[in-house]
């Protein structure tokens, strides 16, 4: 089954054919970065706005990287949820003008579980039952995957997402946004025992909480001001641990409870050098197998869409023209 995923649920406008869920044939994404970033932040209208723009064209690439047409395609995938509203729409209604005009089927996908499944599209890829933990700028969740359109939210952040932690910090520091990447590059050179910023792991659970790490660069700031040079790559450095620190703590201890031996780290955020480095290094110490999306399938894309409409699909699940977005959707 060739499979088209339409992926416009914030700043991404992503298209891509995947072959029976497993093998990606096209990943086109134009991303907005540059136009919020002026803003410090993503700008909802400007979001969708640029969707419309882009939309069209970045299918007709994929297709065109794929060496295929819309007649080759059996299947549509669309993210319907959860994400922005008026992102959103713009992709759910190019797949149903699109669906109408081919007679093609399309399908209704949600965004947590594209970060979860993109993990399909490795070789190696895992068999449910596995733990995943979907980490980005606007989700920091903790799935029990039973199988396929079975999870079971098991932890999640209390407040900020991680994501949104690096860019408010980033932001404290005059960083460029997204926060993640300048980050972790003057991260790598820092001490990451230069600081001791706190660990929020409240209470027996698999819960976390970045407010009070946000605060504290903050205070930080405010008590020494912005540091600069070395000053900088090791405050970055120290933030960066705490929150890989709390992460991969959290992930490991759920594992153990619950009886997990495979894991699975995805998101954005996932993209992170110290968090995979460390994840990776927690769950070897304990005879767990950790697996890791390469970086590129970690951020918002159509290929992680069109495994999970492809799994959809094969549940038994169908779109009509009456779907509707939902920017909150729970998996």
């Amino acid at each position: 089954m060739l499979v088209l995923g339409l992926e416009t649920s914030c700043d991404e406008t992503a298209a891509a054919l995947v072959e029976d869920g497993r093998r990606v044939l096209s990943d086109v994404v134009s991303t907005q970065v540059d136009i919020h970033r002026r803003w410090g932040g993503v700008v909802p209208e400007l979001a969708s706005r640029n969707h419309i723009v882009q939309v069209m064209p970045v299918v007709h690439e994929a297709l065109t990287r794929a060496q295929k047409t819309l007649d080759d395609v059996d299947l549509i995938a669309v993210t319907s949820g959860p994400g922005l509203i008026g992102a959103l729409l713009v992709g759910l209604q190019v797949a149903k003008g699109l669906s109408l005009a081919t007679g093609k089927p399309f399908v209704g996908a949600n965004h947590l579980e594209g970060h979860l499944l993109a993990i399909r599209l490795l070789e190696d890829a895992p068999e449910p039952p596995f733990l995943g933990l979907v980490v980005s700028g606007g989700h920091t969740s903790l799935y029990e995957v039973k199988e396929f359109g079975h999870y079971r939210l098991v932890g999640s952040t209390r407040d900020d997402a991680a994501g949104e932690a690096y860019d408010k910090t980033a932001r404290i520091l005059g960083l460029p946004y997204p926060g993640g990447l300048p980050i972790d590059q003057l991260a790598q050179k820092g001490n990451p025992e230069a600081i001791r910023f706190p660990r929020a792991l409240p209470g027996d659970n698999f819960d976390v909480s970045f407010s009070g790490l946000k605060t504290a660069v903050l205070q930080h700031t405010k008590k020494h001001g912005v540091p600069e040079g070395q000053a900088l790559a090791d405050l970055c450095a120290s933030f960066q641990e705490a929150v890989a620190d709390v992460l991969s703590k959290k992930l490991v201890a759920a594992a153990r409870r619950l009886g997990h031996k495979q894991l699975v780290l995805c998101g954005g955020v996932a993209a992170n050098s110290r968090l995979r480095a460390l994840c990776l290094q927690r769950a070897e110490e304990r005879g767990l197998r950790m697996f890791l999306p390469p970086v590129r399938l970690c951020t918002d894309n159509g290929a992680m869409i069109a495994v999970a409409g492809y799994e959809a699909w094969r549940r038994g699940l169908r779109g009509d023209f009456r779907l509707a977005a939902d920017p909150a959707w729970r998996m």
